[in-house]
């Protein structure tokens, strides 16, 4: 342990008015402890959990099999607080190579499928991006690192206020979050570099084919729960190029009433 007072700066003993001094040199290490203590929790988001989010890196994106290899994709992954994103009692279970339920029948993405779908989009940091199905607001996050401007809508209305606190709490300013029918995208914004659905539709909607930028991509899951695809979309005109890039399980995209 430290001891304070032994470390007192000369100017607060000196004979004159003695009492005074000392009493400013501890208000002054009050002060400085309670800066550093500040400090410390403002940047716990990042600390904690940082050696289980390194790991969550190298076994679960970057090991053979996984091969994900954007550098900046890694980053954002290595750096976005995971388990701020997750119920509290879940917290230890954030950096699992699994998907975690957030309530209501939602859960947040396996870490893998997070970094697979937004290297597929290839996101650039000029680039304006639509999300469907923000969920918790992990993927949100993500991309928020990656580009200019994030737009996110999800349908389930607290799921959508909860991850628009989160956002703002952890200061990922370039989100903006939408309540309402993702299947209608979000017309008012478009078009949109980049699109990415994390939530399957039985077809992909058009309305989200129209907002996509000319010669840009869009990811998204299509089909029934145990048969579903996803597809890597390039819009080439009036043409859209489709390929099926990955097997996955996406909870089923609600629409509105």
């Amino acid at each position: 342990m430290v001891n304070l007072r032994a470390r007192t700066p000369v100017f607060c003993i000196l004979p004159s008015d003695w009492a005074y001094n000392v009493f400013v040199c501890e208000a002054l290490i009050v002060l400085l402890l309670v800066q550093l203590c500040m400090s410390v929790c403002d940047s716990q988001p990042l600390t904690k959990f940082s050696a289980e989010r390194k790991q969550m890196v190298e076994e679960q994106l970057v090991a053979p099999g996984r091969d994900i290899k954007n550098q900046r994709v890694l980053d954002a992954m290595a750096t976005v607080p995971r388990h701020e994103f997750v119920p509290n009692a879940l917290e230890r279970f954030a950096y699992v190579d699994g998907p975690v339920p957030i309530g209501y029948g939602q859960t947040i993405s396996q870490p893998f499928i997070v970094a697979f779908m937004t290297e597929q989009l290839d996101p650039k940091p000029t680039d304006r991006v639509l999300e469907i199905g923000t969920g918790s607001g992990y993927q949100a996050a993500v991309l928020s690192r990656l580009v200019a401007e994030v737009y996110t809508i999800e349908i389930i209305e607290p799921l959508a206020r909860r991850a628009e606190a989160d956002l703002k709490r952890l200061g990922y300013n370039n989100v903006k979050v939408h309540a309402g029918d993702g299947y209608q995208g979000w017309p008012e914004h478009a078009p949109f570099d980049a699109i990415i659905v994390t939530c399957a539709p039985d077809h992909i909607p058009q309305p989200l084919v129209e907002q996509l930028r000319d010669g840009r991509r869009m990811v998204i899951p299509v089909g029934a729960l145990e048969n579903q695809q996803l597809y890597l979309l390039q819009k080439h005109g009036t043409k859209v190029e489709q390929q099926a890039v990955l097997p996955v399980r996406f909870v089923p995209m609600t629409r509105g009433p």
